[in-house]
């Protein structure tokens, strides 16, 4: 008999089994793949691996700009995609190591929820049946793959991919066509053209970049201009042959020529197949329901990460994971979403917290935003040849607490956490102004700004 069983062993599962393990939580991990899930196998980390090797080479091909001349320089997409392999095996491997040092057993299986009784949970994985008295649900997400007409059949044939297949092609396609224009669609929108592909991104919306605020989001969108992708917005994808890509744009039918599709259109929880119906789990558009604390309607039954459906980020399951195992363990915890950052890393990289220009109006909220270049920084201008990117503040007018801040440049993702902290913590523009940041650093730009808002 456990004390919890987690079904998923992604970045809400794993954490969430140490957390409890820790807390004397008797823990059962049940994973169907590998431990990671998708973030680490399929996701954050490969996409990484080759993001930073499309960096290097950008700046070997412009290191002339800096004084700095490379002859012939190269990228060997192959070795590049083995190295993503290595990279993900020692950190699946760590991952082990750190549960069997927690105490947490790992079954390799995949978990159906079987029923409750009086004792707790049945749960089934492979050939064998477990016992709990809690449940934590961190079955995280899978790429959603819309009714087009002939995607299925591209998919299949290996011409269309999503995520996960496009991280393991060895082949740089000459043409990639990538339907959707999100996050993960502009991540390897960006490491294809880095390396010579001709990309083309397909989206429905007038934007890129989904819910990042509008003005970095088209500052983005010049830069990727710029290096020579080209963007359909407004365009609506009607069908997928076995070459090319059909859509529909300003009321004309057209059509774009392709060697590799990318299927980048969002994702959708994993509740299929899993047992929630045998225990009465409330779902929602297929997403398992939960409140701040992460509990469900049926009572210790918890939920994590990407099935829940409210922010599909990897950090957003650790917090999530955490929060779930705290209120088992008798510590009252909840989530605030609104101080989560999201990332883009592409070059240049993008990062957000809290509110954004357009949720600002959308609440009817009275807010002062202001946006600055990151030329304040001397160490923006001296690595960033002709940039232009900039940080925007969000200050609520009245109270003059931090609502948000969007960065688009080197370092985004480093800086973040640290606007992370004064949403969460609802500082004022005044206690930031007192706050030492090193210099020459790109993130006093943030303190800077402070001052001229």
């Amino acid at each position: 008999m456990y004390d919890l069983i987690i079904l998923g062993g992604g970045p809400a599962g794993y954490n969430a089994a140490e957390r409890a393990a820790h807390g004397g939580l008797k823990t059962l991990l049940i994973e169907g793949r590998a431990l990671g899930g998708v973030c680490l196998n399929e996701g954050c980390v490969p996409t990484k691996t080759l993001l930073y090797s499309a960096k290097i080479y950008d700046y070997a091909k412009h290191g002339a700009e800096y004084g700095v001349r490379f002859e012939g320089a190269s990228l060997d997409h192959a070795a590049v995609i083995d190295r993503k392999g290595r990279v993900v095996k020692t950190l699946v491997g760590g991952i082990g190591a750190t549960m069997k040092r927690a105490g947490v057993e790992v079954v390799n299986a995949y978990g159906e929820i079987l029923g409750r009784d009086a004792e707790g949970f049945t749960v089934r994985a492979g050939d064998k049946e477990y016992k709990g008295s809690k449940l934590l649900i961190c079955t995280g997400s899978t790429a959603a793959v819309p009714p087009i007409p002939g995607l299925r059949e591209a998919v299949a044939s290996g011409f269309a991919m999503t995520n996960r297949e496009i991280l393991d092609l060895k082949k740089k396609p000459e043409k990639l066509v990538v339907i959707g224009g999100g996050v993960i669609g502009l991540e390897m929108a960006s490491y294809f053209n880095s390396i010579g592909s001709k990309v083309t991104v397909i989206e429905m919306l007038d934007h890129i970049a989904g819910p990042t605020d509008g003005e970095i989001g088209k500052i983005l969108y010049k830069n990727y201009v710029r290096k020579g992708v080209e963007f359909l917005l407004g365009a609506k994808v009607t069908a997928v042959g076995s070459d090319s890509v059909r859509y529909e744009l300003d009321g004309k039918e057209q059509s774009v020529k392709a060697d590799a599709v990318l299927v980048s259109i969002g994702r959708r929880a994993m509740t299929q197949g899993i047992g929630l119906d045998s225990i009465g789990v409330l779902t929602d558009r297929g997403a398992v329901v939960t409140n701040e604390k992460m509990e469900t309607n049926v009572a210790n039954v918890w939920a994590a990460g990407d099935v829940n459906g409210k922010s599909m980020l990897a950090h957003t399951a650790y917090r999530e994971g955490e929060v779930a195992v705290n209120n088992m363990l008798g510590k009252p915890d909840r989530m605030n979403y609104l101080s989560i950052p999201s990332v883009i890393y592409t070059n240049p990289e993008v990062a957000s917290v809290g509110e954004t220009s357009e949720t600002v109006r959308a609440k009817g909220l009275d807010a002062k935003i202001e946006s600055y270049t990151l030329k304040y920084s001397g160490r923006y201008i001296a690595e960033n040849e002709g940039g232009d990117g900039i940080v925007k503040l969000i200050i609520d007018k009245e109270h003059r607490k931090i609502l948000g801040v969007h960065m688009i440049g080197n370092y985004a993702s480093e800086i973040i956490y640290g606007a992370a902290m004064m949403v969460d913590r609802e500082m004022r523009v005044e206690q930031v102004q007192k706050l030492v940041f090193p210099h020459p650093t790109v993130g006093e730009v943030i303190r800077e700004a402070m001052f001229m808002i």
